[in-house]
């Protein structure tokens, strides 16, 4: 009995709220929101509006996308009631493991690895099939076997994905100059993304009809629901913003605002986007690579797919920063908790940056966009945020019955309690059962690595473990 209580015993918080980590507190409540906006619109905002408006929903996309953020909405303020109670390093597999134990949280925070490095790898696939078709505009090319990764269907004789290997390494090295600087050269693109976003919608609205919009629901209701998992994998990014809690100046206050905000500036951007599409061009036609590109073709405005696949790069370039951001800093927590190496966690004395885990982060994320193709490695995207949606959900629910807990004043309470975190919880793991029969068996093939990790490894040099026989 002892060694199956030794699983699930959980974290103290308490001590490593009070003393320094070593990371530096330069994030505020801005950086937070750049961050979330950062990662949640991407390059998907220029091409799953197209997708799911023609394959799933009609011109009731936009409605997809409206109930992909309210699912997000009620997962993103049970997240800011944890990051306002406990704001600490590694997100929801910090909050698992305060509630629901150790074994739950290295579950979780597996899961988690795998939405970061995954979501890294796939977008870096995607910046370089978009870059290199930028190259091919200038007559440059290189030679097929750099292009793409063994078994893309695109390329045939593809074997390494050379650009995708070093815009994932660019962006690690950028990491290792410190948060502060990064934070910064993120803001800058977003702020340029969304004023390309903001340029295309300005223009095409003008030209929307609104016979497009008929039918309006062609596929029914449950195309409406489909349409809505898709468009979820558009919004998950906001969980990185949480993993940014030990490098916020006041993260009981700036946490839930930064959350928040990136979350309804997102949602924004995509409906109001997905309803200026399916109005300029009929839905039926956009089931292409690039909807947002072929609409401006449609309208005969050439001159603004030039500056729309400027916002694509750079919108792909902000996800690589805030996902790979947060993958290390995720790994940063587990393996201070000893469920890794203890050179995981080790900081750079001059940047505050863990060297060692960015870089084998970004050497992993590299070397699986190079060889994997992306059909592949995105699969594993979505179960694992949801799985963490889930958790963190009902984990509110655990936490407010908390004694350990009940003197601390969170600056952050969900409403309706305990109705919406169980809402929310019903709703992602109803999202999670519409997922491909793929996905769930590459699911638990990367939990039984991880599990094997964690029985070599992680149960005998977990520190909560050890504290528990002091």
């Amino acid at each position: 009995m002892a060694q199956v209580r030794d699983l699930f015993v959980k974290k103290d918080t308490s001590n490593d709220i009070l003393k320094q980590s070593g990371l530096e507190k330069t994030l505020s409540a801005f950086n937070l929101t750049t961050m979330g906006v950062g990662a949640i619109v991407g390059a998907g905002i220029f091409i799953t509006p197209g997708v799911i408006a023609s394959l799933h929903a009609g011109p009731a996309g936009m409605l997809s996308f409206v109930l992909a953020a309210f699912v997000c909405a009620l997962a993103a303020l049970c997240y800011s009631e944890f990051s306002s109670t406990i704001p600490l390093a590694g997100s929801a597999y910090t909050y698992v493991y305060t509630v629901f134990g150790e074994l739950v949280a290295w579950v979780l925070g597996w899961s988690l690895v795998s939405e970061y490095m995954f979501s890294v790898s796939s977008v870096a696939t995607s910046w370089s099939a978009y870059f290199q078709n930028i190259l091919a505009g200038f007559g440059w090319r290189l030679p097929v076997f750099l292009r793409a990764a063994p078994g893309t269907a695109s390329v045939p004789g593809g074997r390494f994905d050379l650009i995708a290997f070093l815009i994932v390494m660019v962006i690690s090295v950028l990491l290792l100059g410190g948060v502060h600087e990064s934070a910064r050269v993120n803001t800058a693109m977003v702020v340029l993304k969304i004023a390309v976003i903001l340029l295309f919608i300005g223009v095409a609205v003008f030209y929307v009809k609104p016979a497009n919009y008929h039918p309006f629901m062609p596929f029914g209701v449950g195309g409406v629901f489909k349409g809505a998992a898709l468009a979820f994998y558009a919004y998950v990014g906001f969980d990185a913003v949480s993993s940014a809690a030990e490098e916020v100046k006041r993260p009981q206050r700036d946490m839930p605002i930064g959350i928040s905000m990136s979350l309804v500036i997102a949602s924004i951007l995509y409906i109001a986007l997905a309803t200026v599409l399916v109005g300029i061009v009929k839905y039926t036609k956009l089931n292409v690579a690039d909807p947002v590109a072929f609409a401006l073709q449609y309208l005969h405005l050439t001159n603004l797919s030039g500056i729309i696949s400027l916002g694509a790069i750079v919108g792909m370039t902000t996800v690589l920063l805030v996902m790979s951001y947060g993958g290390t800093r995720l790994i940063f927590a587990i393996s201070r908790d000893g469920l890794l190496p203890q050179r995981l966690h080790k900081l750079s004395p001059k940047t505050h940056v863990p060297v060692s885990n960015t870089i084998l982060f970004g050497l992993f994320a590299a070397v699986f966009a190079a060889f994997i193709p992306i059909s592949l490695v995105s699969e594993l995207v979505n179960i694992g945020t949801l799985f963490a949606f889930a958790l963190v959900s009902l984990g509110v629910v655990f936490l407010r019955r908390n004694p350990d807990f009940a003197h601390v004043k969170a600056a952050f309470h969900v409403p309706l309690y305990p109705y919406l975190p169980i809402l929310s919880f019903i709703l992602c793991i109803g999202l999670m059962l519409m997922l491909q029969v793929f996905t769930w068996i590459a699911f638990v093939i990367w939990q039984a690595v991880g599990l094997t990790i964690y029985a070599t490894y992680g149960y005998r040099h977990s520190l909560a473990r050890q504290r528990l026989y002091k």
